[in-house]
């Protein structure tokens, strides 16, 4: 069981960050379905930087911890970024259909994520060096195995797992406790009103859809360290894509707080594994109760919920300031 669940902390890890993402740039007004894309892209680039830095050593395995880790989140950061920087373009400045813009990034995404593996990534030793990489960054508390059934759930992780919760936290707080916060969630309800009272409206939506790429990009990063160890990063555009939908399907059963996505994604990734624990029951259904619970729960907020547990007024909604 142990096993199990931290199987699920692991996984729920790579959607925590994809969820988290989604809801900064979705508490600006934007409804950015190029998450899965820009993951891949943030997969990629996270590994390109360790192969970078593992190629100016003669052992890779002798990486400082720190730097390997600076690198592969930075590098991993600046991809997904540049990956919702598309998005932002396209419909903050463009605006253009924000649900056909995120599903070509998607597309793109993938494709990219696909080409620069066997481009940039693919044709050296990478296949040899990142687990190897990976394995240095998933090294767990060393009192974890100390600590028995607790440590083995909740402290045998690398450090990247408690970074993912400590910027939901983070996320969390600043979406509610400051002033930015404030003014973020003020143009996800009415642009015209931010605007309005002196709020530079194109400044945050630009905003948060970087940050929003970037910690969605660093999700990808995880799902390749952590969860595949470092291998299959051949299988990215296949994989991990599936992964972005179910971090939007997280962001609708999560209702758009970062903190609750921790224990939702929790949950989201021992729903998924499911399928791998042996239940007699068929795969293939097992594998849609993560969206069905989200369906559920979206028919029940819908119906019975309060405006504190509604999507902002504005999502999808480009705005024009001439129309103010």
């Amino acid at each position: 069981m142990g096993a199990n669940l931290a199987g699920a902390i692991a996984l729920g890890t790579v959607l925590l960050l994809g969820s988290v993402g989604e809801i900064i740039t979705e508490k600006s007004g934007h409804l950015n379905l190029g998450i899965p894309g820009i993951m891949c892209m943030g997969a990629v680039g996270g590994c390109w930087g360790m192969v970078v830095y593992a190629n100016l050593l003669a052992n890779p395995a002798s990486a400082n911890w720190f730097l390997l880790l600076f690198l592969a989140v930075t590098c991993s950061m600046i991809f997904g970024a540049l990956g919702a920087a598309i998005y932002s373009f396209l419909t903050v400045s463009l605006r253009a259909n924000q649900n056909v813009t995120g599903l070509a990034l998607t597309i793109f995404g993938t494709g990219f994520s696909l080409f620069f593996v066997k481009q940039y990534i693919g044709k050296g030793n990478a296949e040899s060096v990142l687990p190897a990489l990976s394995k240095i960054l998933n090294t767990s508390l060393p009192f974890a195995g100390d600590l028995g059934f607790f440590g083995q759930v909740f402290l045998s992780f690398g450090i990247i797992v408690y970074l993912a919760v400590l910027i939901a936290l983070f996320a969390a707080f600043t979406l509610r406790k400051t002033r930015v916060g404030l003014r973020l969630r003020a143009i996800g309800e009415s642009p015209a009103t931010a605007d309005a009272v002196g709020i530079n409206v194109l400044l945050y939506k630009y905003s948060a859809s970087l940050i929003g790429g970037a910690v969605a990009g660093l999700g990808g990063l995880i799902y390749i360290v952590v969860c595949r160890g470092g291998n299959g990063l051949f299988e990215v555009p296949t994989d991990l894509p599936r992964f972005g939908w179910l971090a939007i399907a997280l962001v609708i059963f999560t209702v758009w707080k970062p903190d609750v996505a921790i224990l939702g994604s929790i949950l989201f990734g021992l729903l998924y594994m499911l399928k791998d624990m042996g239940i007699p029951f068929n795969s293939y259904i097992l594998k849609l109760v993560p969206y069905l619970v989200t369906i559920i729960v979206l028919i029940f907020t819908s119906i019975f919920g309060s405006k504190a547990v509604q999507p902002p007024a504005s999502l999808g909604l480009n705005y024009f300031r001439e129309d103010r």
